[in-house]
């Protein structure tokens, strides 16, 4: 530490500080806000924490939120296993820095703040999260207060665990175009949770450019809820991915929302491209499927996009990547709010959407030949799901019943006609339609109808091992994602 900055730091406490110490974490203008200090001071003395807050803003802050009743608060808000996680991470990070150091007769104890459960001070949790720390309390801290982690330079965050744990439960959550999805697998493979929430986050991003706040504000409230699921599996970072796609891509204004799913999350979704989507994408369908009946061509329909995969002919080829990869603007909400306006879609209107998801299907065969490998169609994501339920004449979604049931063209051709000859209010009369894809399933069914007529398929097989499965895979199996 510079004498600069020692005065500072000295300024800061009211007082010289106590012991070695180093400034971890500072503000956007330079400033000292957090200090990492050795665990025993000068004279052996254990200390009760490594981090501490001394950013005068962030403290003053805190200790309002403290004041307004916020321990009890971000208890409440807290899954008491993961704060216990969080408290037992934290002793070992500190036990950590013991290593080498001179004896001492008394050993620091406890967890964030000194404590062994519950919390302590918010002050010592924030400083852990802001240092790189992962901290539920200190995540739910600084959402509280509005503070974004990325715009605190960090010099010590290196230190903390930044690959997966291979002993823990990983997560993927997808942040798409239609819906928001979350996968939690066991440290084995073994799924323990999947949900997925139709939230709309690309409503009206294909008219406007930008991401509406009513979408952001459903799609942070299906986050808050998928982050309680990844507490009570006990799931936190760097064993979380997250990915958003299309939607977010496309938006002008997406940096807000990503700093407001970091909060909750702990991590930032990464704004994928097309065709890192479909690699992702095809290493989920496939995992399971012999690749001895390969290659397959797998069709991901999105919400904004679609996504065209197909393998390699070689599959016992080590390279896991596929042999080609394209992203279409021609997702089932894109479709149907540029080209499906009436209610039902007046025939011009279904013929326009046709010709345009045509011009960018010849656009792709046109540009590869790689496409001739395919020898079986694979269907991706909710409007895939959402024609396999009708097609097989269920009450609603089943999971085992629809993954790899078999579709053929004709029936996809017969639906697309019948869905997109009735208005809103009949299509929700269908027997098994899904309520909140009732508007957009006929642009979904148009780009599905197309790509099997375009590549010649007579049957497509539902999967629902997707992109989700892709990135989760690659968190237990780092080489493959």
């Amino acid at each position: 530490m510079t004498p600069e900055d020692l005065a500072l730091v000295t300024e800061l406490l009211g007082r010289p500080p106590r012991g070695e110490c180093e400034i971890v974490v500072r503000g956007p203008a330079g400033e000292p806000v957090v200090i990492k200090n050795a665990a025993h001071l000068d004279d052996g003395t254990p200390m009760p924490t490594l981090y501490w807050l001394v950013g005068r803003e962030e403290r003053d802050s805190v200790s309002r939120l403290e004041a307004a009743g916020g321990v009890k608060e971000a208890e409440r808000a807290t899954d008491p296993g993961a704060l216990a996680d969080a408290h037992a991470r934290y002793a070992t990070l500190r036990d950590r820095s013991l290593v080498g150091s001179e004896p001492h007769a008394h050993l620091p104890s406890g967890g964030v703040g000194g404590t062994r459960q519950g919390v302590k001070c918010l002050h010592a949790h924030l400083a852990w999260y802001l240092a790189g720390g992962d901290d539920p309390i200190g995540r739910w801290t600084a959402a509280e207060l509005g503070l974004d982690r990325a715009a605190y330079p960090c010099s010590d965050c290196e230190s903390q665990d930044t690959q997966p744990r291979p002993s823990s439960a990983v997560a993927a959550v997808d942040c798409g175009t239609n819906s928001t999805r979350l996968l939690v697998l066991g440290p084995d493979g073994r799924r323990l949770d999947r949900r997925m929430r139709i939230t709309r986050l690309g409503a009206g991003v294909d008219r406007t450019g930008q991401l509406d706040p009513e979408a952001v504000d459903r799609t942070i409230s299906v986050l808050r809820e998928f982050r309680a699921v990844l507490d009570t599996h006990g799931v936190a970072p760097p064993n979380i991915r997250a990915a958003a796609t299309s939607a977010t891509r496309d938006a002008s204004n997406s940096a807000e929302w990503l700093v407001a799913a970091e909060q909750i999350l702990g991590v930032r979704p990464e704004v994928i491209e097309g065709t890192e989507e479909g690699r992702l994408s095809y290493l989920g369908a496939t995992s399971s499927l012999d690749p001895a009946s390969g290659p397959y061509l797998v069709v991901d329909i999105g919400g904004g996009s679609t996504e065209l995969i197909v393998g390699r002919e070689s599959p016992e080829s080590a390279d896991p990547t596929p042999a080609q990869v394209v992203s279409l603007d021609i997702g089932c909400v894109r479709i149907s709010e540029r080209f499906l306006a009436g209610d039902p879609p007046a025939r011009r209107e279904i013929e326009t959407a046709r010709a345009a998801i045509r011009i960018l299907l010849d656009s792709a065969k046109e540009n590869s030949q790689a496409w001739q490998a395919g020898k079986r169609l694979i269907g991706l994501a909710g409007t895939v799901s959402a024609l396999t339920v009708l097609a097989l004449g269920l009450d609603r979604f089943d999971e085992e019943k629809v993954h790899h049931a078999r579709v053929s063209r004709r029936t996809i051709a017969e639906l697309t006609e019948r869905l997109a000859s009735l208005s809103l209010a009949d299509r929700l009369l269908v027997h098994g339609m899904e309520r909140e894809r009732a508007d957009v399933i006929v642009g979904g069914a148009l780009v599905l109808e197309e790509v099997m007529d375009a590549f010649d398929f007579d049957e497509m097989t539902a999967s629902e091992s997707d992109i989700l499965d892709g990135i989760a895979f690659g968190l237990l199996s780092p080489a493959a994602g």
